[in-house]
């Protein structure tokens, strides 16, 4: 037996570069060009490999230690001239590397006898109370040992804990957001083999690709392509910082060169999800997105909103006139700033303003509330009475339930009715479906859930998608009025503000009214000022005695 160092090799232009990953512990037995660490640069984040193959006798680097070529990693046992030397050169950085589990135990052998088994959370070190983050089975899936069944996340990593046989999920014992440790029971599985091959007590991440120089063609579902686009560089990143992504999505973006620090997660915590993963692919060989790399290389005129001419952004060095402090934009604000901007800059807009008089609406919803407390049923908001008057008001005016596209104006035989709703991260737009079909309590009921998963980062793609109408109000904070900019492909959009008490003249005397302010941005191609403005009084009418929904 031989000991023998493994250093950095030869990375580039990189320098200091921080250690965020121990891939091996002292004992693992590791192969040539397996990945023993994971480093992190301003830039990119990339696998150094094991020149040699044995048994890891001691490591020399720990967690946030800065390393360049010729570190010394660990110390490593090894077979005397057996061991095959790997290339001197490491993989190509990629954008995001994955947050491995820790590497694997010593394997157990999967229970011979079909019947019930207990997977319990493995070995995985120092982490406590991990968070489960993602179930990736369901009750009645057929999984293979060593398949992941769940994801969980501590402050610092994520890892996917493997089933240690092979069966059919009878029960799943965690939910999302449950704090496991080792020894926790995850799942239930039934209808073990016999000849079950034997499972390690915790999945090793294997040895990473090189970044694929271009995705393989059975990859993702592909559709003709009308011109060729351009393939994006996977080692920019705009920002250093890795997003929220399983091992095994990270492993398949590697593969296809995916830059997942460009697409929006729709997960939990903002977590990138294979549907979001193959929808950004498609979206680029359909041309319908670009990557960063893309638009760098895009005219200025093209960056500039597609309008010749356009002044670039003026760089300013706003530290010379005073202490300041730099913040990087939330995702979901980088991503609807872009399609603000298009919608602004691209829809000829107007804005037409309509106060309502609910005094007797307000009333009744009281009313109902009090009712509604003895019997435990739901509390109604005005947001429900407006989504259902809505509906009312786009069934008598059908251009404001159409989209533009191209020279044809598409008209909609369904109501699916968006509201927006402020989170934490930024506003969100989720979508009650068939709001014609719904009760007022039953929109009521739906736009409430709706509003606590944008809260709590819960929506789904699906959840935010179909809408022929938005609805954006700022009830709850106050205002007079504004101009909301139209949601495209929507040709019109309702900005509602705080319902107000005003003296209004009854033709014998001023009689206190609740007003709600009521403005209304529609696309001018398509819905002039005379539409526009019908619509909103016939809104206010139907607000002003709710009983005219029912003719």
């Amino acid at each position: 037996m031989a000991l023998v160092e493994v250093k950095v090799p030869d990375i580039g232009d990189f320098k200091d570069v921080a250690v965020i990953e121990l891939l091996v512990k002292p004992g693992d037995t590791v192969k040539a060009e397996q990945s023993l660490i994971t480093v992190e640069s301003d830039k990119a984040s990339m696998e150094i490999p094991s020149s040699h193959a044995g048994v890891v006798k001691e490591l020399k680097v720990a967690l946030g230690d800065k390393v360049n070529e010729g570190s010394l990693l660990l110390l490593l046992e090894t077979a005397g001239s057996a061991a095959a030397p790997a290339p001197a050169t490491a993989p190509a950085p990629a954008v995001a590397a994955p947050v491995a589990a820790p590497a694997a135990a010593a394997p157990v052998a999967a229970p011979a006898a079909s019947g019930p088994v207990e997977v319990r959370v493995p070995d995985i070190g120092d982490f406590k109370d991990v968070a489960v983050i993602e179930l990736l089975v369901k009750v009645g899936d057929t999984v293979k040992a060593e398949q992941s069944l769940i994801t969980v996340e501590s402050d610092k990593a994520s890892m996917e804990i493997p089933s240690s046989a092979a069966g059919v999920v009878k029960e799943i014992k965690v939910a999302l957001g449950d704090k496991l440790n080792q020894g926790s029971l995850v799942a239930i599985l039934e209808g073990v083999a016999s000849s079950a091959a034997p499972a390690p007590v915790a999945a090793a991440p294997a040895a990473a690709p090189a970044v694929a120089a271009a995705a393989p063609a059975t990859a993702v579902a592909t559709a003709p392509v009308a011109s060729a686009v351009p393939a994006h560089e996977p080692t920019v990143a705009p920002s250093g910082k890795l997003p929220h992504a399983s091992p095994s999505i990270r492993k398949i973006a590697r593969e296809l060169g995916v830059p997942l620090a460009e697409i929006l997660g729709s997960g939990p915590k903002g977590r990138i999800t294979q549907a979001d993963l193959q929808g950004f692919v498609k979206g680029v060989m359909a041309g319908q997105v670009k990557t960063a790399a893309q638009k760098a290389a895009a005219p200025a005129a093209e960056q500039g909103g597609g309008i010749p001419g356009l002044l670039p952004w003026p760089k300013v060095d706003f530290a010379k006139f005073g202490e300041i402090e730099t913040v990087a934009l939330s995702r979901i604000k980088k991503i609807s700033g872009a399609n603000l901007a298009r919608n602004w800059v691209m829809i000829p807009a107007v804005t037409y303003h309509e106060d309502a008089d609910i005094t007797d609406l307000e009333d009744f919803r009281v009313l109902v509330n009090k009712e509604n407390e003895k019997s435990g049923g739901a509390k109604l908001t005005m947001l429900a009475f407006l989504v259902k008057a809505c509906v009312k008001a786009l069934q008598k005016f059908p251009e404001f339930n159409s989209s533009l596209d191209g020279d044809n104006l598409v008209y909609k035989k369904y109501f699916h009715i968006a509201f927006a709703a402020d989170t934490p991260n930024g506003l969100m737009v989720p979508v009650i479906k068939d709001a014609d079909k719904k009760s007022v309590i039953e929109i009521a009921a739906e736009s409430s859930v709706l509003a606590k998963k944008a809260r709590d980062g819960k929506l789904g793609p699906a959840d935010m998608q179909g809408a022929c109408f938005t609805i954006s109000s700022l009830g709850g904070i106050g205002g007079t009025g504004f101009a909301p900019i139209v949601n495209a492909p929507e040709v019109a959009i309702l900005g509602v503000n705080k319902s107000v008490m005003k003296p209004v003249w009854d033709g014998k005397a001023f009689q206190p009214r609740l007003v709600l302010p009521l403005s209304l941005t529609a696309d001018h191609r398509v819905i002039d000022g005379a539409l526009a403005t019908r619509f909103n009084v016939y809104l206010a009418q139907l607000l002003a005695d709710f009983r005219r929904i029912a003719l």
